[in-house]
């Protein structure tokens, strides 16, 4: 690792006692966090940003309070009210920790009883330790590898420069002041990530380690972390019905409980593939025959693979196909997925009033 003068865990803790960010799930000055909440946000701010969940935490913690109020609500409801903020196994895996939490009697309070909770990682684990439970541990994000990487300057690309990260964030832990406060340096350093050590154009004029940064000494600051070159997403293709009756439902299904999306609702179609659909194959994976327009094309990326969905629609005197009928005036209640969302709106322009803007 190149040296570095240690950045001061008291310089960040100074600047973080003026400038925290004020977060639904952040305790106030001289409250106790309650973990709970800690946890929860945690899980959803993984691969999502603070300001896209902000919303969906807020409706979440109203409608399940208490980790015991999670752990005994229906599976279906955890989902319907996780449907939109995408990787959908962490909805799973919430539902899942919350019982696992509560038969304990509570969450524990160390490192590798976190760890054994379902989907709870090394970051997650960390993340609840530090912020509440008073841990020293350093929980190691995206803002705490960009942070790691200017100051002790590592120009190893990503992935490959993950474990040097790890150990660079380890030593400003190591400090007296961190461990002292480490519920308080973890969200300290989030903030110096999120707010001026920012991706591009980071604000180093403010920053409170800019004379201790290595890479800004080299002037190689915005360039890091650098990553290597991302491959190609290869391309899957699917077929999905629209089928209404003059009542105003819908047809929907419910995908298997395992896998992608598992265990959320959709519009009934096809597998998807690595190659498109012909027409005999659309007529055959219809729901039901009847003549059916095309009503549009919907792309949508996953993490592996880009997605591209043939829509076609058709309104029915009666809906006689297997699946969930569900009312048009309620599916924004209902557990779909942003892709489905995505197909909603291409057929019907609805708005998806959880953003507050039409996908």
């Amino acid at each position: 690792m190149p040296s570095s003068a240690i950045a001061s865990a008291e310089s960040l803790l100074r600047w973080y006692d003026r400038h925290r960010r004020r977060l639904p799930w952040r305790a106030e000055a001289g409250e106790s966090p309650d973990p709970y909440r800690v946890w929860l946000s945690e899980i959803m701010l993984q691969q999502t940003t603070v300001a896209a969940v902000i919303p969906y935490y807020e409706r979440f913690v109203s409608r399940f309070p208490t980790v015991r109020v999670l752990a005994d609500a229906p599976i279906e409801s955890v989902l319907a009210s996780w449907a939109g903020l995408g990787y959908y196994a962490r909805a799973r895996n919430l539902h899942a920790c919350a019982q696992a939490v509560v038969a304990r009697g509570g969450f524990p309070s160390d490192l590798d009883g976190l760890r054994a909770l379902p989907g709870i990682g090394v970051y997650t684990a960390a993340a609840v330790a530090a912020i509440a439970f008073g841990v020293p541990a350093v929980p190691v994000d995206g803002n705490v590898e960009r942070v790691a990487a200017r100051v002790f300057a590592i120009q190893d690309p990503l992935p490959a420069a993950k474990p040097a990260l790890r150990e660079a964030a380890d030593r400003l832990g190591e400090q007296p002041a961190a461990r002292a406060r480490p519920g308080d340096f973890a969200q300290a350093l989030f903030d110096l990530g999120a707010t001026l050590c920012t991706p591009a154009q980071p604000a180093c004029g403010l920053c409170p380690w800019v004379e201790a940064c290595a890479g800004r000494r080299q002037g190689i600051a915005s360039e890091l972390p650098r990553k290597a070159p991302r491959k190609q997403r290869p391309l899957r293709y699917g077929v999905h019905f629209w089928l209404t009756d003059p009542a105003g439902q819908v047809l929907l299904r419910r995908r298997p409980a395992r896998g992608l999306l598992g265990g959320m609702t959709e519009l009934p179609g096809t597998e998807w593939r690595g190659e498109p659909w012909s027409a005999d194959e659309v007529r055959a994976a219809a729901p039901m025959p009847t003549d059916w327009r095309p009503a549009g094309q919907v792309r949508h990326g996953f993490t592996h693979f880009e997605l591209v969905i043939d829509l076609f629609a058709a309104q029915v005197p009666r809906i006689a196909a297997e699946g969930l009928l569900r009312s048009l005036a309620t599916l924004d209640e209902e557990a779909l997925p942003s892709v489905m969302r995505k197909c909603v709106a291409m057929v019907c322009g609805k708005p998806d009033r959880r953003r507050g803007a039409t996908l």
